[in-house]
């Protein structure tokens, strides 16, 4: 069967496009690839796009939606992000039952932004 698809974005609620593009842009680094005017679309290295809109709600539950970015530098990142008076409540570690080493930072939505690298 042919590939019929040409990428993938995820979609997410936001009440401020500003703040969160100077969390996903600003700090984290990822470039703007369409601005919609009530939404924002972010390429996300390695393929894929995500995005953020204000005509939808933010909905987060004890576990959130989790939006994870793969890195190379975890340390590096998450000193950027505490650097920039984010609070995050534990140090990057490493998680043997998935083999990675992650850490966990809530963005200005309050969705659970995990960045991760695999060990293996």
């Amino acid at each position: 069967m042919e590939n019929k698809w040409d990428g993938l974005i995820t979609f997410f609620g936001t009440k401020d496009l500003e703040v969160t593009h100077k969390f996903y842009n600003k700090l984290l680094g990822l470039p703007l690839y369409k601005d919609q005017g009530e939404c924002r679309i972010y390429s996300v290295p390695g393929g894929g796009k995500i995005g953020f809109c204000t005509h939808l709600s933010v909905v987060i539950g004890d576990k959130s939606p989790i939006i994870t970015l793969l890195a190379k530098d975890v340390d590096n990142i998450y000193a950027r992000i505490v650097e920039s008076g984010f609070s995050i409540p534990k140090l990057p570690e490493e998680n043997k039952k998935f083999n990675i080493y992650h850490f966990f930072v809530n963005d200005p939505n309050g969705y659970t932004v995990e960045i991760q690298k695999f060990l293996d």
